[in-house]
This record gives structure tokens, sequence and C-alpha cells, in this order.
């Protein structure tokens, strides 16, 4: 007998405890080799003064184990409980969020029965870094971060994943028509890396029309491969339009670690009324097997839950009267799992796992290339609610700082371009950007950049909230115009 492999298991909140129970009832029928270490995390936790909603002993365990099988938490309301999906990934390395989507027609409707797609999302920057701040009386910001080295590891996972389990092609989502920096960066990255696999198909769509080519025509995506935010969003739509939310599960991977668990939520409107679809966490425990080295064990599994589809039992999200045959339970769902091991589906296809190591999967990325960085100029914003809001006031004020160097070249707001030369129809906030430049087109000092600063303070009485450093690279600006400059 194969020796247990240690694994972290968290039963979760809502809905979590029983789904968690059915998939474990399941995994231990089919002879999977596991030996759970139970932790506590969740609404309890977060109850007890923890913001994280995990015990700081608790990564003790995650640390040793390197593989967690989560059921979905509860987060209390209001402010200060920091989203523990987002730690744990970010914590444990976690870049690749995993998303299979398959539609199991006739058994589960769908308007869309050739769907097989799997969407790999970036899974430790963009938006979800949760770096927010507000800075006026009617603004706050949240900081979208984009990295070269995340976004090549991300891209080059969803290569490896496609060349591994013979996937034809690669489909990027962004939307650098807008944000030419940030998404330009990560669309950049994925034509350069595409070119060291030939043999992949490779596109790239814009999100917005990306997004309705998924909910209309999703048999032609395979691998899409995608930020944070726009992963989250179109993974959830796959899951949907393929059936149901509730089957979907989701693999978090990193280079030394992996959290699998269902992409739905604790549901506690139907907690501990026996009637929730462990399908979700079974998929996620699923595609534990297969990382942690027993495909035969996964297949088996997934090949009797296909064969209890088929056999028209179902839980009641999934249940319809005249193609479902009985209506089941949580536990008589896993039940019917279990009666079925050593089936295949007659109709749906039987699925054939094969091992496929991590290290497979996570290819070293190059060093950056050093590249000549020059400081140019600054984009100060101020926080200012006076003269009726009048940008040419503001803009002689700032424009009469006496600074030998740098000098106010516009001031924007919300990114729309206000002074010089602005639009009496331009709606302005309290939250204006004000970009000074050397006039002779030199670089500036942080010494200068300070003096400024202290003058804008001192001379004009300004409140500043936040700079931002204008630079370029070997010559070529980093910094984004004003809508309008």
């Amino acid at each position: 007998m194969a020796e247990k492999r240690k694994i972290t298991v968290a039963y979760g909140d809502g809905i979590g405890p029983e789904i968690m129970q059915a998939t474990l009832h399941i995994l231990e029928a089919a002879g999977a080799a596991i030996d759970p270490e139970v932790i506590e995390i969740g609404e309890k936790v977060y109850r007890q003064g923890v913001s994280a909603g995990i015990e700081p002993s608790s990564w003790e365990s995650l640390r040793r184990t390197q593989v967690f099988l989560k059921a979905p938490i509860t987060t209390p309301q209001g402010g200060g409980f920091k989203s523990l999906n987002v730690t744990t990934r970010t914590t444990l390395g976690l870049y690749a969020n995993v998303r299979p989507c398959r539609s199991y027609s006739p058994y589960v409707a769908t308007r869309h029965s050739a769907l097989d797609m799997v969407i790999i999302r970036e899974n430790e920057e963009d938006l979800y870094s949760g770096i927010e701040h507000r800075q006026t009386e009617e603004v706050v910001q949240s900081l979208k971060l984009v990295s070269r080295p995340g976004s090549e590891k991300i891209i080059r996972y969803a290569f490896e994943y496609a060349k591994a389990y013979n996937r034809r092609k690669v489909t990027c989502f962004t939307k650098d028509n807008i944000m030419k920096l940030t998404d330009g960066l990560f669309h950049r990255i994925f034509n350069e890396v595409g070119e060291e696999y030939p043999e992949i198909e490779k596109e790239h769509m814009i999100i917005d029309i990306g997004s309705a080519i998924l909910a209309d025509k999703p048999e032609t995506l395979d691998v899409v491969v995608t930020l944070n935010l726009y992963g989250d969003i179109i993974s959830d739509i796959a899951a949907q339009i393929a059936g149901s939310v509730g089957l979907g599960g989701s693999a978090n991977i990193g280079q030394c670690c992996a959290m699998f668990e269902a992409i739905h939520g604790s549901a506690p409107p139907i907690a501990g009324k026996d009637i929730a679809n462990p399908s979700g966490l079974l998929n996620a425990a699923i595609m534990m097997l297969v990382h942690i080295g027993q495909p035969e064990v996964a297949a088996t599994i997934n090949n009797a839950w296909l064969k209890t589809l088929e056999d028209g039992i179902h839980t009641a999200d999934i249940y319809r009267v005249g193609s479902s045959r009985q209506i089941v339970g949580t536990q008589d769902f896993a039940k019917a799992v279990v009666d079925h091991l050593g089936q295949k589906p007659q109709h749906l296809k039987p699925v054939e796992f094969h091992p496929v190591s991590g290290s497979q999967l996570h290819k070293t990325t190059p060093p950056a290339k050093s590249l000549k960085k020059e400081l140019v100029g600054v984009d100060v914003f101020v926080d200012w609610n006076e003269d009726e809001r009048n940008p040419e006031v503001l803009g002689k004020k700032l424009s009469a700082v006496d600074h030998q160097t740098l000098t106010l070249k516009m001031i924007s707001n919300r990114g729309v371009k206000v002074y010089p030369e602005g639009k009496p129809e331009t709606f302005h906030t309290d939250h204006w950007r004000c970009r000074f430049v050397n006039p002779a087109g030199g670089t500036v000092t942080h010494v200068q950049v300070l003096d400024l600063l202290r003058k804008v303070h001192e001379e004009v009485g300004l409140d500043f909230i936040k700079t931002e450093n204008l630079y370029t690279f070997n010559g070529e600006h980093a910094y984004s115009s004003g809508q309008g400059e």
C-alpha cells in the first residue's frame, strides 16, 4: 500500500463542513492515499480577533504538507477583515489559479455542449494587491500593480500547461487599449513568451470582447491566460454557462505549495440543510490527487462522478424534471459517487490523467535586462476644493511657484486634462494631478523634487497627498499622458 501523503484540510464555514465531509468520504472509499491534518480557518478565527482568518500556528501545517484542501469560508462584514484566499495565495506564492471548465450536456443543462476550456489566472498581483487609500474627501484610489516577473511566471505556466495537457491554443485577455502600461506589459510579455512555443496557437483579445466571445462561443477558446481581476470574473462566467458554478473546482499552484478549493462561496442560507452540491470541492480534490501523484485514483473518482451525473442522480441545483432521475442531498450524492466507483460514463467522455510534476510547469524566468532609468519629472497630487474648483485658478497658483528646474506642464482631474486649455464641460472633483517637468527636457534630481514639494506647501499652501515620479527607461516614457494632453 502506498505511503499516505499528508495534506492540510480546512472544513470552513456555511456549507463547508458538509461538502468537505462528502468529499473526504469519496476520497477514502476510492483509496486515496492521504493523511489529513485539520486546521481551523474562517469566521470563527476572524471573530477571535485574527484579521487574516487563519491562526499563526496553522501556517506550520501548510508549510509542512505543502498541500491545502480548503472548503469555503465566510468573511465577516465590515472593515478590518482581509480575504483569507488572497492572504493564502500571496503568502505561499500560489501564483497560478487554474480553473477547468467543461459542459456535461445533456445531463447538466447548458447552451454550450462543446465547452471545454481552462482559465489560468494570475493570482498575486493586479488590483487584488489590495493597496487602497482615501486621498481626499471625495476620492479613493486602488493601485493596480503588474510586474514583469509575475507576468512571465503565469504566462509561461499557461503555455507549459497547454503543452503538458495537449491543448491547442492559448488566448490572452487584457485591456491594454486603455491601460497601456500595466495591461500593455502583460500583452507584450505574452507575445515574447509565446514565440518560445511555435507549436501552440496564440491569440490576444481585449477583455470586453473576449468575455462576449466566452459567453457566446466558448468552444472557440481552449486555454485562457489573464490578469487577476479579469480571471476572477470570467472564470465564474465560464463555470455558470457550463452548467453551474457549483460544479467548478480550482487549483492555486505555486513552486512549493498548492491550494485546492471550490470556486463558489460558503452559502450560509443553505448551510446545515444537506442540499449543497459537493461537486465543486470534489473536482478540486481530483485536481489535488493529480498534483500529488495519484492520477489513477483521480480518474477513478472523476469517472464515477460522471457516471453519477449520467444516471440522473442530481442535487437540487442541477436537478431538472424530465431529465434528472433522482434528487438527492449532499451526503446521498457522495454515496452515489461511491457506488459508481470503478464504472465509467457511457456517453460523456471518460477521463484519464497522467502525472504532471510541478517542475514540468514551473519554468525559470530569465532575469530582466538592465535598463537606463532617468527621473524627468513628478506628478504632484493635491487636495484642493476652493474657488469653485476652477482649474485656471489652481494652474496660475502652481505656475507661479518659483523653481529653477521644475515647472507646471498640465493639471488633470480623474485623468482628464483640465489645465491649460481645459473644457468647461469637464466634471471636477477635489483630487488634482499636477505634472511638473524640466522645461529644458533634461533630467531632475530627488532633491529638486523635494524642494518643489516644499515650495508647493509653503508658497501656495496646498496639501499634496501623493507624488509619483516620472521616469524614462532607455529614453521611453514610463508614465501615461493625461486624456487630452
